[in-house]
């Protein structure tokens, strides 16, 4: 079976893809795509195999793209640093870099599985990061820079969307959101932001607060303390440009960290934030588990992680309204994190803008 491969490369403007055959020769000319076209992307994917086998590659810093590609049926495969020249500092290496990389060394490429996601293979170089920044996010954390739970004696829970704004699943959480009226805090990435203002404009119209999930989605370890800066101040511009308000908080995709992440945001007014139940849902493994998993970890002062964005999260928009409506039963009320931090006694009550 004859196999092509896809290099897949990002940019400010959204997806360079070039692909060739066996022998290196282009298939078609470059394409380009921008971050609300993914769908579209992957039925180009397909037709681009040419009734053969087709290999998919990206690098470790654009980690939007191996959810929807993976759960689509492709076969998706990482590049690392380590195996490609240097990227600019705003992008990732060309995309006939990565497809040449995959055709030439195919043997040293991660293949990716909807199990693993985009860090298949990296696993115990995330722990170590998180292990090695402990002491880094207890001075950030006294320095009130970093938060991932509430008091535990107040009944607010923070309900948290990363990877968004999503054509699709990003009205659907809103409207189930509006129905039962609570807020939620919605970690965007930049590239998404670019692409798709108007569902920026709904989250904020609607009351909801907007945090920063940098632009591509990149394990951060592997960023230049230049490349991590320019990731976050992108975002940062792309929301105001939108909203009219800079977000002042920053998730780590994956929850990565390492004690240079938070040294490279030195002199930003961002909060590191983080959360205390993951839902797994980025998983698929049904909505009646992504709830059961919420309900069961969940408490006073949780921020919980879920996603509307970078793939498929129909199942999460089926398990939300057992999700709030668990939760509004044990009398928590549904607040962004922002006002989760708020210090004891702060009303939080307060009718918002519609």
């Amino acid at each position: 079976m004859t196999t092509r491969y896809a290099g897949i490369a990002w940019t400010g403007t959204g997806y360079r893809v070039e692909v060739v055959d066996a022998v290196g020769r282009r298939v078609v000319e470059p394409g380009s795509w921008d971050a609300g076209r993914v769908a579209e992307l992957i039925v180009r994917l397909r037709e681009l195999a040419g009734g053969g086998a087709l290999a998919v590659v990206v690098d470790s810093t654009n980690g939007l793209l191996d959810g929807p590609m993976t759960a689509a049926g492709l076969d998706v495969y990482r590049a690392d640093p380590w195996q490609l020249p240097p990227r600019p500092r705003f992008g990732s290496v060309p995309a006939a870099l990565l497809a040449e990389q995959a055709r030439s060394a195919p043997g040293t490429l991660a293949r990716v599985t909807a199990e693993g996601g985009s860090l298949t293979g990296r696993a115990e170089e995330f722990h170590e990061g998180v292990r090695a920044s402990e002491p880094v996010r207890a001075a950030l954390t006294a320095a009130g820079r970093y938060f991932e739970h509430g008091r535990r004696d107040t009944p607010r829970v923070a309900l948290t969307f990363d990877d968004g704004p999503d054509p699709v699943h990003t009205r659907q959480v809103l409207e189930i959101l509006d129905r039962y009226d609570a807020r939620a805090t919605f970690f965007c990435v930049g590239h998404h932001v670019a692409a798709l203002p108007d569902e920026v404009r709904r989250i904020a119209a609607a009351g909801h607060e907007l945090g920063n999930h940098s632009w591509s989605h990149p394990f951060l370890p592997d960023l230049t303390a230049g490349q991590l800066r320019e990731q976050l101040d992108r975002t940062a511009e792309a929301v105001a440009r939108v909203t009219g308000e800079t977000p002042t908080r920053f998730r780590p995709p994956y929850g990565a960290l390492s004690p240079e992440v938070p040294a490279a945001l030195e002199g930003r007014p961002t909060i590191l934030t983080m959360f205390d139940v993951d839902s797994r849902d980025w998983t698929r493994p049904g909505p009646g588990q992504i709830t059961a998993t919420v309900l069961e970890a969940t408490g006073p002062g949780s921020v919980v992680l879920m996603h509307e964005g970078a793939g498929d999260r129909g199942q999460t928009v089926q398990a939300l309204p057992s999700i709030v409506e668990g939760l509004l039963e044990r009398g928590l009320e549904l607040v962004t994190v922002g006002e989760l931090a708020e210090p004891a006694g702060t009303d939080s009550t307060q009718p918002r803008d519609r």
